[in-house]
């Protein structure tokens, strides 16, 4: 079940959007919040237990979904829809401003319909978001000719010779690939295409294109090489994958936002138990370092024993002397 503190928000969202889209069916409305339908009717009955003091009939919010036609009466008082804060529309002003600079956006969306956007939004959140999010600047780093090789590639219809770094190993492969398209996921541009390496199709972030070439040779992907679907981010977690199991404080509830989790259980007062895979150990301690005092590691043990390591020998270096120069 959704925390208060996530569900209140919802529901400040959902009753204006029923206001002003009275009959709306209950699939509708729950695939544009992202909820199952049973967790739509939930909320609309407690929806229906509210209102302004007093509790009597006329006092509470009138809702109803016979049939599967949600319609609403008596929520006038909150009928205003929620506005972004100052922190939120400057964080998606900047966002929507670095896809706008993607030389490869132009192929995959309309600049100026992005443009667009961020015009009204800038009117919309007010002089505060805009100033705030203009003193923000994000560079894309990039292969200095990656994006113009990978692009000559896939309109010539010619493999391509990656030397390309592996961060999660920190190693540096060769790769064959043959180029299938560019996308943009989680904010990065991506070649996508069969790599020959791993007999799959593969992401290469440009960025990590150490060196690419064109070779002589035809793309030819094989029949299995399907475009994978980046709509929920870049990490594609298996069920070989190792599977760990994180406990987070109110501070570290962002892990089950940014990452992709088998299981999501609320622990009371805003701390969570995540299980999540991933393939990469390296990563994994990462990660936990990086959420500090603010989640631990409960299992696998072998993997919290290695974080434990991994800090008590960063915090040594704190204590050794300094070497004078």
């Amino acid at each position: 079940m959704s925390a208060s503190t996530d569900r209140l928000p919802r529901l400040l969202a959902l009753v204006p959007y029923l206001m002003s889209h009275q009959g709306a069916q209950v699939p509708e409305v729950a695939k544009i919040f992202g909820l199952t339908e049973k967790q739509l009717i939930d909320d609309l009955q407690l929806v229906w237990m509210c209102g302004l003091p007093g509790h009597t009939p006329g006092d509470l919010i009138d809702v109803s979904w016979d049939g599967g036609e949600i319609l609403i009466e008596n929520a006038e008082t909150i009928a205003r829809p929620l506005r972004l804060g100052v922190d939120e529309a400057s964080a998606l002003l900047v966002a929507l401003r670095m896809l706008l600079e993607f030389p490869e956006f132009a192929e995959v969306g309309d600049r100026d319909a992005l443009a667009r956007v961020i015009a009204k939004l800038e009117r919309a959140a007010g002089e505060g978001a805009a100033a705030v999010s203009s003193q923000v600047a994000v560079e894309v780093d990039s292969a200095p000719d990656a994006l113009a090789v990978v692009k000559d590639a896939l309109r010539a219809g010619r493999r391509l010779s990656l030397t390309y770094y592996v961060p999660g190993r920190d190693e540096v492969t060769p790769r064959e690939v043959d180029p299938m398209r560019v996308v943009v996921a989680d904010g990065r541009p991506y070649l996508e295409g069969w790599c020959y390496r791993a007999e799959a199709v593969r992401l290469f972030r440009l960025d990590r294109m150490l060196e690419v070439r064109i070779l002589d040779v035809p793309a030819d992907p094989p029949e299995e090489a399907e475009p994978l679907d980046v709509t929920e981010g870049v990490f594609r977690p298996s069920p070989s994958d190792e599977l760990v199991e994180l406990e987070v404080t109110p501070a570290g509830r962002w892990v089950a936002e940014y990452y992709p989790c088998e299981e999501v259980t609320e622990l009371g007062e805003g701390r969570l138990r995540v299980t999540l895979r991933a393939r990469d150990r390296g990563w994994l301690v990462r990660l936990a370092l990086r959420l500090g005092d603010t989640g631990k590691v409960v299992a696998p043990e072998s993997l919290a024993e290695t974080v434990r390591e991994h800090a008590s020998a960063a915090l040594a270096l704190y204590d050794a002397p300094c070497a004078e120069g």
